[in-house]
């Protein structure tokens, strides 16, 4: 039986080599890169000092280099802040976007030697990093897969600059260690978990048709404003909502159709009613 893959074409490679590859990213990322194993991938994200997300990503290590897969729209910024905190430390940063392609399978990728699990729920299959594209390509499986999961991504979620990696469930989608010790952004973030302050969050939606342009506005039933739609596929979206004005199952007015909130199977810790 073939094999099915899909390429993501909005996704761009850099590399890290050299002896401080880990202590720099350990410095200035919200997860732990001593999760790192062979075959094994690590979900993490670069935050402002201020806490604020900037840029989200997929960790691989194999032979002493660091896979660095991440949002092709955003790699120039985000090679730029990793050189700006690289400073005198040995490490070579690289842009291999021209070099290596992702694609992603619900199935396991055995043919490939830079394959892993999805770090973030096993229901979104795996990734692998590649220079060979397979022949046989899939079509929107993977955003459909994801948004249908109610999973967010990059800045088609995320607000740039804004939005904080606990709106987005990072925790939950194993994406930030609260043990490590310092990175950037890290005493916000913990603030904002120990003192329960995420008035926000991003939650899987139903749509009754096609989906408005990302950023609209959803409005309850008295025209008031409570949150905006984000990336959307198929007969789902994912929206930014202010958790106090929610109610999972309720109708929400959305441009021309109505959106539907409902709680994955792999959220907790937010309330049902």
């Amino acid at each position: 039986m073939t094999q099915s893959y899909e390429i993501q074409n909005d996704r761009a490679v850099i590399t890290l080599k050299g002896p401080e590859r880990k202590s720099l990213l350990q410095g200035i990322i919200t997860n732990n890169v001593n999760h790192l194993k062979e075959g094994v991938g690590v979900y993490s994200a670069l935050l402002t000092p201020q806490g604020k997300f900037l840029f989200d990503f997929f960790l691989l290590e194999k032979n002493e280099v660091i896979y660095l897969d991440c949002e092709k729209e955003t790699m120039a910024q985000l090679f730029g802040k990793l050189m700006m905190y690289r400073l005198r430390s040995n490490v070579e940063i690289t842009d291999q976007s021209e070099k290596y392609k992702i694609i992603t399978s619900v199935e396991q990728l055995p043919n490939f030697d830079l394959s892993y699990e999805d770090p973030r729920n096993s229901n979104m299959g795996y990734r692998a990093i590649t220079e060979d594209i397979p022949l046989h390509l899939a079509n929107k499986g993977y955003q459909a897969r994801r948004i249908a999961l109610g999973i967010p991504e990059g800045s088609q979620d995320f607000i740039v600059d804004k939005g904080t990696i606990l709106e987005g469930h990072f925790e939950q989608l194993n994406g930030v260690d609260f043990e490590k010790g310092c990175y950037v952004g890290q005493e916000v973030t913990a603030r904002m978990k120990y003192r329960g302050k995420v008035k926000k969050a991003m939650l899987p939606v139903t749509l009754s048709g096609v989906a408005p342009e990302l950023g609209t506005d959803i409005l309850n039933e008295k025209g008031n404003k409570i949150g905006n739609l984000r990336s959307s596929c198929d007969k789902y979206a994912i929206a930014l909502f202010r958790l106090k004005d929610v109610t999972f199952g309720q109708q929400y007015t959305c441009g021309d159709i109505t959106v539907t909130p409902f709680k994955p199977d792999w959220l907790e810790g937010l309330d049902d009613d």
